[in-house]
């Protein structure tokens, strides 16, 4: 039996908003044809990308993988992924993680975590045969979901991918939420967006007639007008929005 390393699953926190934001994932590609059907299904299900400069291993991963419904994408070296990553092209929606070797010649896989860093990119398991305890540590420490020691079973290999498209979906969903709502920001005007963050504040309506030098009524009009823009029904509910957006 072969033995792999794990931490829990923290999620990051998700970066403030300032503007309108598109989700940093690439374009969604549309499904055309009944192929496309079948290859949205497995992207739906999870993409994993595998990268090791050893052919056998990718064409083993990629097979078990394939044969277990997920959409497979494979790179023989990290230098190859980085190239790819700056030129994305549309793909069908749904979670996706890295699956890479930690020894590979030129960049190896805590090199390529350490490239990725503050980068918009999927969770990532790192693997290994021939690691250190460092190593291990410094994987975790850099953000890895899993550690794999190779040669790894089959379910151990099943459990670490599905741990990091778990944490894939809710990174997905949550810059869903956040572009959602600096969209509904930036259809405010600029005195309603004053006057919403003053009520964030706790200020009363009489408090920023005063701060603001506008007449009562129109503060209770901007307020109206912000809270209808932004969906919300309550003082309760804008507090929850203000911590979404990070006001």
């Amino acid at each position: 039996m072969w033995s792999t390393c794990r931490k829990p699953f923290l999620p990051m926190p998700a970066p403030e908003l300032m503007t309108p934001q598109t989700p940093a994932w690439p374009s969604p590609r549309r499904v055309v044809t009944v192929d496309d059907e079948s290859i949205a299904a497995r992207y739906a299900r999870g993409c994993v990308v595998l990268i090791d400069d050893d052919a056998e291993v990718l064409s083993a991963l990629s097979a078990r993988l394939h044969f277990e419904g997920y959409a497979v994408e494979t790179f023989a070296s990290a230098r190859h992924y980085l190239d790819a990553l700056d030129s994305p092209k549309p793909s069908f929606p749904g979670p996706s993680c890295l699956l890479c070797d930690l020894r590979m010649p030129g960049m190896d896989g805590l090199a390529l975590q350490r490239q990725l860093q503050g980068r918009d990119v999927p969770p990532m398991v790192l693997m290994s045969g021939q690691s250190l305890p460092q190593d291990v540590v410094t994987a975790f420490h850099g953000g890895a979901v899993d550690f794999l020691i190779k040669p790894f079973e089959a379910a151990d290999l099943l459990v670490a991918v599905e741990r990091a498209l778990s944490a894939s979906a809710v990174q997905q969903i949550a810059a869903q939420r956040q572009s959602d709502a600096a969209n509904l920001v930036a259809s405010l005007t600029e005195k309603e967006l004053q006057v919403i963050l003053l009520v964030v504040q706790g200020k009363t309506n009489p408090q920023i007639m005063v701060s603001l030098g506008i007449a009562l009524r129109t503060v209770k009009l901007h307020r109206q007008r912000a809270m209808e823009k932004l969906g919300l029904d309550s003082v309760a509910a804008l507090g929850r929005f203000a911590q979404d957006v990070r006001w």
